[in-house]
């Protein structure tokens, strides 16, 4: 095996050419910085708030803990790229990013399906939504996101470890992602990828698909609502959930299923972007938005 821990990759980033790129730390600074913001600011309300005390909020408030840990995996280290000009990054530290990005991306795929579900008691059944979402069975949903992004990355990084490095080091992406390690890599990585399709197939469209289902429940109940403003309210307490299921998803899928490209790495360069920094930075703006109880929540905070 040709993998050493001095292995030395060199992350792209965005960046044309080698060097210092101010205006690209400024870009990703400004966006990390409102995203953590904006989480911490939505953990914040949901804890202190006694109305905000029910299951859809505890799930809220720990889908802004995991999108703090997802932005902090990765954009601070391309922040050090952008000021320093060292895109340098060594064996051990990169798939250390490897395993912590695709963790917390596991736990959060699942904690928006655990999200879903809720929805769908809440909507389509409402007199039993207290009793079926008990706090014990939230705490439970939320470990078992946890421990299935944990283990799951476990072996993808892992499997990660095994592959040989004997070309190029060039990683044509912001951060260590499996999918840029694998076009590196000097191994006949056909069946590597039929594992990642896998992969992609269980940690990603299974709960996809769960969702969907939720939805399509959720639908055919609010459809049921004789009055407009029944179905509209009705409907009003998921939109900003499903908003961000749709954003989420979007993104992963481009990047993960869509085929290669002539210019894929540009491509997945921009799709990553957008599910690492833009959308941890958008869920909170889109909860506070759209939700009736969570913008009151924050008048009353800031005596707006």
């Amino acid at each position: 095996m040709n993998n050493t821990c001095d292995i030395e990759f060199h992350i792209s980033g965005f960046a044309g050419s080698p060097g210092k790129h101010p205006l690209h730390f400024m870009v990703v600074l400004f966006i990390y910085l409102i995203g953590l913001l904006g989480n911490l600011t939505l953990i914040s309300v949901t804890f202190l708030e006694s109305h905000l005390q029910i299951p859809m909020y505890f799930f809220l408030r720990n889908l802004a803990f995991v999108d703090i840990c997802y932005t902090s995996v990765t954009l601070p280290k391309l922040m050090h790229i952008y000021i320093t000009g060292n895109n340098a990054v060594t064996f051990i530290p990169c798939f250390i990013q490897l395993h912590f990005f695709t963790s917390t991306g596991c736990t959060e795929v699942v904690l928006l399906t655990s999200m879903a579900y809720d929805r769908y008691v809440a909507i389509c059944n409402p007199l039993r939504y207290f009793i079926v979402m008990k706090s014990r069975k939230c705490t439970q949903l939320v470990l078992i996101s946890w421990t299935f992004g944990f283990i799951n990355s476990l072996f993808v990084t892992v499997f990660a470890s095994r592959l040989c490095f004997c070309g190029s080091k060039e990683i044509e992406q912001l951060f260590c992602d499996i999918k840029s390690l694998l076009k590196i890599s000097c191994n006949d990585v056909g069946d590597f990828q039929v594992i990642i399709y896998l992969e992609v197939l269980l940690a990603g469209l299974f709960p996809f698909l769960l969702s969907v289902t939720s939805y399509a429940k959720i639908i055919l109940a609010i459809l049921k609502v004789q009055s407009s403003d029944g179905r509209k309210k009705t409907f009003s307490t998921c939109t900003s959930h499903l908003t961000v299921l749709m954003l989420f998803y979007g993104t992963i899928f481009c990047m993960y299923i869509r085929p290669p490209s002539k210019h894929s790495e540009k491509v997945d360069q921009f799709f990553s972007f957008l599910y690492v920094a833009v959308t941890p930075m958008l869920n909170p703006l889109i909860y506070s938005l759209r939700n009736q109880e969570v913008k009151r929540a924050l008048k009353g905070i800031f005596k707006l």
